[in-house]
């Protein structure tokens, strides 16, 4: 990996700690006792290989993630590739219009009103740029330590060749006024991503991502007036050119006015 790239990373193991406000345990310390649980949060990623301050937000969500356990957080990683960057010297191969879509759909909600890269969305409430690395961390731990919504996501037998069908539940909700109906969303992310980038900003640089969503689609509406408010199956397409041990399934139920994520799950694909 190139220099910019692994310094960050040196640097960034650094930043992670020192927002968690934690350090690093030697073989001395006596064991603490387990933490209490806590709830998913899902971290969006809105980047593109087209920009070069994106690498660093990429580096940090992978690094965040990997470090996330060892903090009792369980962080479910969406990093989407928008599509503005594409006529600025170099295509993302990895992005996608409806990401784009999704973002303009925040900054409607969010009071940041104009889209920008790289940024970072926490459970769907609360923005800021991938540079705030601190602002990050700490809305991630009170996100974490908010009552969510269950949410019940499992595998189903093989279907159709080229597809995977998953099943979904959905808990009881606890809406907000004003957050509107509550949607249902099937997601399928894959780890292990780089590119060679040969023009535009990072060009000359290899450039490796977090889990970069391949596929995202609302499966349904939960209702909020039922002991269940949503339970059903959904069938993916799994396209051949991702690999399968690299790919997750996330589940989410997201307010449609609010745009806040009420609870999510993430399993991994079987083989």
């Amino acid at each position: 990996m190139h220099t910019f790239l692994s310094r960050w990373s040196s640097v960034g193991t650094i930043l992670i700690l020192a927002a968690f406000g934690v350090r690093e345990l030697n073989s001395q310390e006596s064991p603490k006792p387990p933490a209490p649980q806590t709830s998913p949060v899902v971290v969006e990623l809105f980047t593109s290989e087209g920009c070069s301050s994106c690498p660093p937000a990429d580096a940090f969500l992978a690094k965040l993630t990997e470090q996330g356990p060892s903090h009792n957080l369980q962080i479910v990683e969406l990093e989407e590739h928008v599509d503005y960057w594409d006529d600025q010297g170099w295509r993302d191969p990895f992005s996608s219009h409806n990401w784009t879509t999704r973002q303009n759909a925040y900054a409607g909600v969010l009071g940041n009103k104009n889209p920008y890269t790289p940024q970072i969305v926490v459970d769907g409430s609360v923005e800021c740029s991938g540079g705030q690395q601190q602002l990050a961390v700490q809305t991630i731990f009170k996100e974490s330590s908010q009552a969510k919504t269950p949410v019940t996501l499992s595998q189903g037998v093989a279907g159709k060749p080229g597809s995977d069908s998953f099943s979904v539940q959905i808990g009881k909700l606890t809406p907000s006024a004003k957050g509107g109906a509550a949607e249902v969303w099937l997601a399928i992310t894959e780890t292990g991503l780089h590119s060679s980038v040969t023009r535009g900003e990072n060009a000359g640089h290899e450039l490796s991502h977090a889990a970069v969503v391949r596929s995202m689609r609302k499966i349904g509406e939960a209702k909020p007036d039922r002991d269940v408010p949503f339970s059903g199956d959904a069938a993916i397409p799994i396209r051949n050119e991702w690999k399968r041990e690299n790919l997750k399934a996330v589940a989410f139920v997201q307010e449609k006015n609010s745009l806040r994520i009420l609870g999510a799950a993430e399993i991994p694909l079987h083989p």
